[in-house]
């Protein structure tokens, strides 16, 4: 496979006396920088072959009749490889100019091929899952700092995309996230689809009413339409939402895209639209209050918020139930913090260029619990570090990102592995 003469490249795991297939000695004096873009597949490499020394681009193959397959020699863009790297070298090649292009074979040490071999086709959902707990530390805890990173600059795409679409308002994006994370998963792309579908700006207007945000939320999610009740509140909300729709030009969504199957009464979508009700209400401009923050216990409380009145006796309208508070959990705030509040305030920090707001949002999470979910615990049995949101973020980031797509040769633990003999 191309992946692992790549992998064998840049690691300089091949043997020392290199030769071109007109047997000309090389030396390779610098890898050159892995391209994951269109183009050569190492970019700015230096070799000696015989007395001259070489600066230019890498392209590596199976096999050198891979050239022509890819139509290399009709692009102009791999004009400045200056070698062609291949495992099986079974024909000349010629770049757009017409030039030949020195080739040299590489092998693969049988070790690497084998370890590769069995990652790859493990049969495990954790590829190393034997090994990881005989990691040594140092390199185990280096790999999760930057798994962290990757797993914040992930997030931060999508928040990157929120940013274009509301012309660079971090406050119209907050809202969007934060709704998106009040669905806690389950309807996560509902509650982000109820967001979008339902301007800040509208709810700003009517932020000093609770009553008139309920009836925005519930009439947006379209609660109010699929149902029949002869409940005072329900038919309040549904008579401010009328109002309400028209006012804005609002067009509802599908409550059916709302789930509650296999949802703790405390988590039903009502529930979860009626807190975010009550926490729109109490705080305005919640990003710039989370920017401005710099204590996670102060952050903490803004979210701390109880549903309304009617909420705090009824899990579904019209249906009473015995009082109870509706408050967030701590594991439900939790994941607001982790979700939200991290990552937007990491983005802010890069847009803005202030490492200050950025290693807040490191701090952040290395002061909250780690999350409790599947893949959590899995690692957890493996021995791998679990002390706060900042280790379970890199451990869900190495699970999705590497382990699922089999991605090993890029993974710190894996290359430890493949390296062994």
């Amino acid at each position: 496979m191309e992946e692992i003469l790549h992998y064998v490249w840049k690691f300089r795991l091949f043997q020392d006396n290199l030769k071109t297939t007109d047997g000309q000695p090389i030396e390779v004096l610098d890898v050159g920088l892995p391209n994951t873009n269109a183009g050569p597949d190492f970019f700015n490499a230096k070799v000696k072959i015989g007395d001259k020394t070489w600066a230019g681009n890498i392209e590596i193959h199976n096999s050198s009749d891979d050239w022509v397959k890819h139509k290399h020699h009709t692009d102009k863009g791999y004009n400045s490889v200056v070698l062609h790297v291949v495992e099986k070298a079974n024909c000349e090649v010629f770049n757009e100019l017409g030039n030949s292009i020195l080739q040299c074979e590489i092998v693969v040490p049988d070790h690497v091929r084998q370890n590769y071999e069995f990652l790859l086709h493990s049969n495990t959902d954790i590829p190393c899952c034997n090994y990881i707990g005989s990691m040594p530390s140092f390199h185990l805890n280096s790999w999760m700092n930057t798994l962290l990173i990757e797993r914040l600059e992930r997030k931060s795409n999508h928040i990157e995309e929120l940013l274009s679409r509301f012309g660079n308002s971090w406050e119209d994006v907050f809202y969007v996230l934060l709704s998106r994370n009040f669905g806690f998963g389950l309807n996560s792309d509902s509650f982000e689809r109820l967001a979008l579908s339902l301007p800040l700006k509208c709810i700003q207007k009517h932020r000093d009413n609770l009553i008139q945000i309920e009836a925005l939320l519930f009439g947006q999610s379209g609660m109010l339409s699929d149902l029949k009740s002869d409940d005072d509140y329900f038919l309040l909300l549904k008579k401010e939402y009328e109002f309400l729709k028209n006012k804005f030009e609002l067009k509802p969504l599908e409550s059916y895209i709302f789930k509650s199957l296999r949802s703790r009464p405390t988590a039903f979508p009502q529930i979860r639209i009626a807190q975010l009700a009550a926490l729109l209400h109490s705080s305005y401009g919640l990003f710039s209050k989370v920017v401005e923050n710099e204590d996670i216990g102060r952050i903490r409380l803004m979210f701390h918020v109880n549903a309304s009145e009617y909420w705090q006796m009824h899990y579904a309208f019209g249906v009473a139930s015995e009082r109870k508070s509706k408050y967030l959990g701590d594991s439900s705030l939790d994941i607001i913090l982790i979700n939200t509040v991290a990552p937007i305030l990491f983005l802010y920090g890069k847009s803005i260029d202030s490492e200050a707001h950025c290693e807040r949002a490191l701090r952040f999470l290395e002061t909250l619990k780690p999350e409790q979910n599947v893949i959590t615990k899995r690692f957890a049995k493996l021995k791998m570090p679990l002390n706060n949101a900042a280790d379970s973020q890199a451990i869900i980031q190495l699970k999705r990102e590497y382990c699922e797509p089999r991605k090993c040769l890029f993974c710190r633990i894996g290359h430890q592995l493949l390296v062994e003999k």
